[in-house]
């Protein structure tokens, strides 16, 4: 339990701030006069329209001991391994592959959000010397505030519910050792055992 419970923290605590800052920086990114934005944007959306079964197994072909990584270290001389059983690396294979899944999402939040700032206040901070850094610090991030706790609250429920990834890689173990062990995991694990638990997994469920 406590293993499942710090898993937990721990998964939440690294990936809602990233993918918060980073949907809100790719937002404002796109939201720009760059070149090609669309196509940017529809190039960034697509990892959200894959399920999760589906990108976990991705990510887990390119982190085996055969995976993709292993081929590009080798490229520089580097000797790879099975970084899915790594204690102190597998969970932070399902960190990277959570955020890069769901950043497109939130990016899509923060660009209706932006739609909805004023185009004079990037004007006149132009004119008084602001930089890009200083508009997007003091104008659009104070301004997307109510789209920013909707982001945080939504990406604390999806983190708290983590679950497909780490039954996917884990094979339901919570494994190598308690690495991947999360409370819906544990909660699953307590429900569908030889001898089920069901008091304990309804207790955790509802906690």
């Amino acid at each position: 339990l406590i293993a499942a419970f710090f898993n937990t923290l721990k998964y939440v605590a690294i990936v809602v701030p990233i993918q918060t800052f980073l949907a809100m920086l790719i937002a404002s990114v796109l939201n720009s006069n760059i070149k090609g934005k669309n196509t940017f944007r529809i190039i960034y959306f697509l990892p959200t329209l894959t399920s999760s079964s589906a990108l976990t197994l991705i990510f887990m072909f390119m982190f085996n001991q055969e995976g993709l990584i292993n081929m590009f270290l080798k490229v520089f001389g580097v000797q790879g391994k099975n970084w899915l059983d790594d204690v102190d690396f597998v969970l932070k294979v399902i960190m990277a592959m959570n955020i890069w899944s769901t950043v497109p999402f939130f990016m899509t939040i923060y660009l209706a959000g932006l739609q909805d700032v004023p185009a004079t206040q990037y004007e006149a901070a132009s004119i008084d010397g602001a930089n890009a850094w200083q508009r997007f610090l003091y104008i659009t991030v104070p301004n997307l505030r109510p789209i920013t706790a909707f982001v945080v609250i939504m990406g604390l429920i999806g983190c708290f519910q983590v679950f497909d990834q780490a039954y996917i890689v884990s094979k339901g173990t919570g494994g190598p050792g308690t690495a991947t062990l999360t409370l819906v995991l544990l909660i699953y694990q307590y429900a569908s055992a030889d001898k089920p638990k069901m008091g304990r997994a309804t207790a955790f469920a509802f906690i």
